[in-house]
């Protein structure tokens, strides 16, 4: 579909043919953004679908809504030797990204002035499609899924999202109050935004309006970006966890996932996690994933996004679970990619050789607690900084660094420590550090 042929999709691409999104420099770097890293990493999705870890060497990426083409960086540094396809309706935002991935070394990537209702056009089969802020603005987030999944390969994985309409409401407010002035229905540009800023600065401090969608730092040069993509959004819209699926059931497309999906955990909102109301602990385990992310929202609407990760209907994974002694004693353990670099693996040896713990936080913080593992642990975990381990190996290694048990000075062998081995990859791994797969 041509853009001039939708009159709010042409609205939208002159906004961000003047204001590209996002303004960050040319010259920014996200390698040392370890968890954006993570959350763009191929394997962190398609391990949350399969539990299984894969190789991202040759995979075929699309940035749909590529802006200008930050998250196309972040997907190429994520995912090395990948391949990278870009698409924004923005003519100017898409010469920002072809400049930004050349200006960072890659070669391996290609951007087009093209919607996401003609993907179809580019003659490709995605591995993985990457659609980041960009859903919600579509006319018909259904037709934009649809069209992704028209080119997304059997296997595949999309991500994408949509605004919240709980916890964005007041800014839905601010955006039909500038309408009903006639703000919106203009191109949007300086003008527009000082208006804003004259309206907000101009209305008393315990307006509710003000109060909820004003601050310090939507003002200065930074804040245009910010009013640009709040206040002034053209087509921006919000959506309950009810549309988001019933836009996948419309879509045929399966739910994965939340991306942040230790954000969304219903029991961590009770003051006792393992400790619910009587009639909370007899329902929730019957409760659908999508009943438990309606009630997370109704209670606690923090999210701005409603995060997911979605693709083609497969069986699904057999859980540990069900893993026999045997699957136990085979599985491979993995470091996640994002762990996989050399200041992790200096500190991990100093840990070791220092008798001291490690602090997995610091190169990696998945979690709201500090993650950290002591000195013996964490010399099981040496060997995961060659080559992926079986559990069976990795309960020989250590075996060998702790021949003796200290509680009881009896000496102990791999059947004696395999438990111990098991639980503390068992733990990283439901964290997210480390993955363990049976195939």
């Amino acid at each position: 579909m041509n853009p001039d042929q939708s009159p709010i999709l042409e609205k939208i691409r002159q906004q961000f043919d003047s204001s590209p999104y996002p303004r960050i420099p040319l010259e920014q770097s996200p390698k040392d953004n370890a968890y954006q890293l993570y959350i763009h990493n191929l394997v962190t999705a398609f391990y949350r679908r399969d539990l299984q870890v894969i190789d991202t060497t040759d995979r075929l990426i699309l940035d749909a809504g590529c802006g200008s083409g930050y998250k196309s960086l972040i997907l190429a540094e994520a995912n090395p030797n990948a391949k990278i396809i870009g698409v924004d309706i923005s003519s100017e935002s898409v010469k920002l990204a072809e400049q930004r991935l050349k200006y960072h070394g890659f070669d391996n990537a290609e951007f087009h002035c093209l919607s996401i209702e003609d993907l179809r056009d580019l003659g490709y089969q995605f591995d993985y499609i990457n659609c980041d802020e960009t859903l919600y603005l579509m006319p018909d987030p259904t037709i934009a899924l649809a069209a992704m999944k028209s080119v997304l390969k059997p296997d595949g994985i999309i991500r994408a999202n949509l605004h919240s309409a709980l916890q964005r409401l007041s800014f839905f407010r601010a955006q039909q109050m500038f309408t009903l002035m006639g703000v919106m229905d203009r191109d949007i540009g300086d003008l527009e935004i000082e208006t804003v800023i004259e309206t907000m600065q101009a209305l008393k401090d315990n307006v509710n309006l003000k109060v909820q969608t004003w601050d310090a730092s939507f003002l200065g040069e930074s804040g245009k970006e910010k009013i640009l993509t709040n206040q002034l959004l053209q087509g921006d819209k919000g959506f309950e966890i009810a549309d988001m699926f019933s836009a996948l059931r419309t879509a045929e497309l399966e739910f994965v996932s939340m991306v942040n999906w230790r954000d969304w955990n219903l029991r961590e909102l009770f003051k006792e996690s393992d400790n619910l109301p009587l009639v909370w602990e007899m329902s929730l385990p019957d409760a659908s994933i999508e009943d438990q992310l309606r009630m997370y929202e109704l209670i606690n609407p923090v999210h701005r996004l409603l995060d997911f990760w979605c693709g083609h209907f497969s069986q699904p994974p057999q859980m540990t679970s069900f893993w026999n002694e045997y699957d136990w004693y085979s599985a491979k353990v993995y470091l996640h990619p994002q762990l996989q670099t050399q200041r992790f693996s200096v500190d991990l040896q100093n840990c070791v050789m220092q008798c001291r713990t490690v602090n997995l936080s610091q190169h990696l913080s998945l979690v709201k607690s500090v993650v950290t593992v002591d000195s013996s642990m964490a010399a099981c975990l040496l060997p995961l900084l060659d080559s992926p381990q079986t559990i069976a190996t990795l309960s020989e290694y250590y075996a060998k660094i702790r021949p003796v048990n200290p509680l009881t000075l009896r000496s102990q062998g791999v059947a004696e420590v395999l438990p111990l081995v098991q639980n503390t990859i068992c733990d990283l791994e439901s964290l997210g550090y480390l993955m363990i797969d049976k195939a």
